[in-house]
């Protein structure tokens, strides 16, 4: 055979380039992680039980967005960064969730910034994820309000990429807090060790099934892998392992959903009436 008939040559795409970059160009950044498992059995059976009542089931990952935002109200100073030697804080509770989208023939990782999360349901939450994805593919760029970013040459990704994570502007549009579920496609145990920009980071890992011990008897119950990055610049470690068991405690309980609940059967029960 051949030399030139043992392999195939392939295009890179932008968004393959672009994260090339953005891996390169952070590969410095002071970031440290924690990896943990939290038992989520009863928020998944409260959104079991959500689409048996209304029809719909919610979004696991705007819940978890929603008790992050929940969270970090409690923590003022994690929703912060540093440009040069001055601290930036930020006010509102912007969340960045990396969604998969397909492009032409090509499925691409794009960040959907979400405003103002402190004052939205995780429901809302949800439709607007759900919305990105049931909608039209678009092109890459427009869930950042940046689809020009296609056209900066590959060889400047990478400066780019810095500048921004240094932009005032950037900061407060796209926001320091972040989440990524590519861990969910999977079925087997894992934790994602990520890199980004953000100042707090939630990788979501894949659900699975432990036998636990309540009240002297076993049980299984579904565990969420989920890690934690932290910007050691602007975080120390013992904040962060207060900030992680408070967000454990928030999404274990799943007061949310079950809020939302309450809420839609008191409107279902105020319509009946009428």
């Amino acid at each position: 055979m051949k030399e030139q008939e043992r392999f195939s040559w392939g295009k890179i795409s932008f968004s393959r380039k672009a994260i090339r970059a953005s891996a390169t160009s952070l590969r410095g950044k002071n970031i440290f992680h924690i990896i943990t498992e939290i038992d989520i059995s009863i928020p998944r059976a409260l959104l079991n039980s959500y689409k048996k009542l209304f029809g719909n089931k919610p979004s696991l990952t705007a819940y978890i967005v929603k008790c992050f935002s929940n969270t970090i109200e409690h923590f003022h100073g994690f929703n912060a960064f540093i440009i040069g030697n001055r601290i930036v804080y930020l006010k509102d509770t912007t969340i960045t969730v990396l969604v998969e989208r397909k492009i032409g023939s090509e499925y691409v990782p794009e960040p959907m910034a979400i405003e103002g999360c402190q004052t939205k349901t995780f429901l809302e939450i949800s439709e607007e994820i759900r919305q990105v994805h049931s909608g039209e593919s678009g092109t890459l760029g427009t869930l950042s309000g940046m689809p020009w970013l296609t056209l900066i040459p590959g060889f400047l990704l990478g400066l780019f990429i810095r500048l921004a994570s240094r932009s005032i502007n950037i900061g407060i549009k796209s926001g320091k807090l972040a989440v990524t579920s590519i861990g969910m496609f999977s079925k087997e145990p894992g934790w994602v060790i990520p890199h980004g920009s953000a100042t707090v980071l939630l990788s979501v890992g894949s659900i699975i099934k432990r036998p636990v011990e309540i009240e002297g008897r076993f049980e299984t119950r579904e565990h969420l892998c989920l890690t934690i990055s932290f910007d050691h610049d602007v975080i120390d470690g013992s904040p962060a392992a207060r900030f992680m068991s408070d967000l454990a405690a928030e999404i274990r309980s799943g007061n949310e959903i079950s809020k939302m609940i309450e809420e839609k059967k008191a409107g279902s029960d105020l319509c009946a009436k009428e």
